[in-house]
């Protein structure tokens, strides 16, 4: 499609003053020149091949197709995964525990457990640290002791 493209609209139509012109002129040149040509295979052209085949055309799905990009993470000890080389926050409850990860397209990351999201992140650059959420640690920082406090003595 790309080099048919090239290789009949853009050398007839070589300049365009802007992307709305450009559209306007490829809207034009399809429905005067590529939806009357003929396909071979067919016999036919692509507006009479598009109208045997539309009455059994089904619509499309009310939701929209996943692209994200899915693995399996296990927490750490310190209830963090590793994606890319950075490390983010999940639940301490989940720590040892296998996640799933989806990233999408808009560098969002979503942590799930047992099919239910547990926490999200935006993706930092390339490894540029922790991302954390205080409200995932604060279980682990109350279990940690107090530290006794005693006067420095000097000899």
């Amino acid at each position: 499609m790309v080099k048919y493209l090239k290789e009949n609209f853009f050398v007839r139509y070589r300049r365009f003053d802007s992307f709305t012109h450009v559209n306007q002129q490829l809207e034009q040149w399809i429905a005067d020149v590529a939806d009357k040509r003929e396909l071979r295979q067919f016999k036919r052209n692509a507006e009479q091949r598009f109208a045997l085949e539309q009455e059994h055309l089904q619509p499309l799905p009310d939701t929209d197709f996943d692209t994200s990009y899915f693995d399996i993470r296990h927490v750490s000890w310190d209830s963090y995964i590793e994606v890319g080389g950075n490390r983010y926050s999940v639940p301490e409850a989940l720590c040892g525990q296998p996640v799933s990860i989806r990233i999408s397209l808009d560098d969002e990351l979503r942590i799930y457990s047992n099919e239910k999201l547990v926490a999200s992140h935006r993706l930092c650059s390339a490894s540029s640290g922790w991302q954390t959420v205080p409200e995932h640690h604060a279980p682990l920082w109350q279990q940690v002791s107090q530290v006794e406090h005693r006067p420095l003595r000097m000899r």
